[in-house]
């Protein structure tokens, strides 16, 4: 397939997400399935033009002066790949599978319109419908962490320390060309490559052996700052497939008992595969059963219950950029609701000393810093850790810096920390 072709193929897969508001991923496989004469190449390039676009939408939209899936795909060629009017005629010329040729209006639009006096959320491609929550969390940096939101994400990966260290780990990978995180100190970075394809890793002997798992930095903090310690009972309340979970085994060097356990059992599936490959041995899973209560043996003696809550994902958009667009504001209430009845849930088994540590990859205030002020209404019990004692007690001061200015917690965000979102607080029970 030539560029030209990529291009076409990419607007048919827009035209499909815009009328069946479709997850990319899905609308992509369908259509590889369907055009059985693309190579993986081909199929990794009209890829990397899709997401460009959702990346882009409300901006190339704008620019363009129209939401069509052509419009789109023109004004994120300018936008996310920076190509001028003339190139990107090259590739509209209307020849054997091009797209048709330029409008006399397209073209003067490439060369002339500008994102000047757009709103925030336009400038920084997210719904407008959250245009005012973003606005009550960064100000006017909105459109900053929506620009920042939109670009390619790196690959980051956590190395498992019960079998490498972060040096033998970036030997073991030096043709990959990682770079340690700066702010993780088991983690390694992957910079995405200009096309947008990122590395194979499930072929790389270091990821098969569980010297390394995929994890964006910003997870690797939330689960440091747990500051879980060798022969404590931890709870993981909403375990999905270990991520955090693994990473609570390393730091624990396999001596006490994390607990995984998830209300959606199939959301486990992928977790033993993992703890083997890790070599997490003091891992219990704990997989829902009808009606029965598979945790009340944990009732009030948990050291530590990590909450990493199910919610709006908006910290990930730069892996998942389909998501705003099909994120509405029935499932952020949906999501509040689950929210607060982890939380509520989660405080039984703390014990008395013990640390309930809330999780969300959300920048939402509703979701971070309001769940954990009407937690504490609700549970005068618990008090929350201040983001210098939460920072200084896993070893990571420097991440005081992240502090939230609206209650004792961590915000991390891709434009203040260069990781995806995610807010992290701990509460003691006394």
């Amino acid at each position: 397939m030539t560029p030209a072709a990529h291009v076409s193929a990419a607007i048919e897969i827009l035209a499909e997400l815009t009328a069946r508001r479709r997850p990319a991923a899905d609308a992509l496989k369908d259509w590889g399935l369907s055009h059985r004469f693309a190579g993986s190449k081909d199929r990794a390039a009209i890829s990397s033009l899709v997401f460009d676009a959702l990346r882009k939408r409300a901006s190339a939209a704008y620019l363009m002066g129209e939401e069509t899936p052509r419009a789109i795909l023109l004004g994120a060629l300018r936008e996310a790949r920076g190509l001028d009017a003339g190139a990107i005629s090259a590739l509209f010329s209307g020849e054997g599978h091009a797209p048709a040729p330029l409008t006399l209006q397209e073209r003067e639009r490439l060369e002339t319109a500008t994102l000047d006096g757009a709103p925030a959320h336009i400038r920084g491609d997210y719904p407008q419908w959250l245009a005012e929550r973003f606005d009550h969390v960064f100000g006017e940096g909105a459109a900053d962490e929506g620009r920042a939101l939109a670009e390619r994400a790196p690959v980051d990966l956590r190395v498992n320390i019960l079998k490498a260290s972060r040096e033998e780990a970036l030997k073991r990978l030096a043709h990959l060309s990682p770079v340690p995180t700066p702010l993780s100190s088991l983690g390694l970075r992957i910079l995405p490559k200009a096309e947008g394809r990122g590395p194979a890793l499930s072929a790389e002997p270091a990821y098969v052996k569980g010297l390394v798992e995929t994890q964006d930095e910003a997870s690797q903090l939330a689960a440091l700052l747990c500051g879980a310690e060798p022969g404590q009972q931890v709870l993981d309340l909403c375990a999905g497939g270990g991520g955090k979970a693994l990473a609570l085994a390393g730091q624990m060097h396999n001596r006490g008992q994390i607990y995984a356990y998830d209300d959606d059992g199939r959301r486990l599936t992928p977790i033993y595969a993992r703890l083997e490959r890790a070599g997490a041995r003091n891992v219990q899973v704990r997989a829902p059963r009808g009606q029965a209560d598979v945790l009340a043996d944990l009732d009030g003696r948990c050291d530590l219950v990590l909450v990493d809550a199910p919610c709006t994902g908006t910290g990930t958009w730069r892996r998942h950029p389909d998501a705003k667009w099909r994120l509405a504001p029935g499932a952020l209430e949906q999501r509040l609701k689950e929210q607060r009845e982890l939380l509520a849930q989660a405080a039984r088994f703390v014990r008395p000393g013990g640390r309930l540590v809330y999780v969300t990859c959300s920048l939402l205030r509703e979701e971070d810093e309001d769940q954990i002020e009407g937690f504490l209404r609700e549970h005068p019990q618990f008090s929350a850790v201040s983001a210098d004692d939460l920072t200084a007690r896993a070893g990571l001061p420097d991440l005081a810096s992240f502090a939230s200015p609206f209650a004792p917690a961590i915000r991390l965000s891709p434009h203040r920390s260069g990781t995806d979102g995610f807010f992290i607080a701990a509460l003691t029970r006394e």
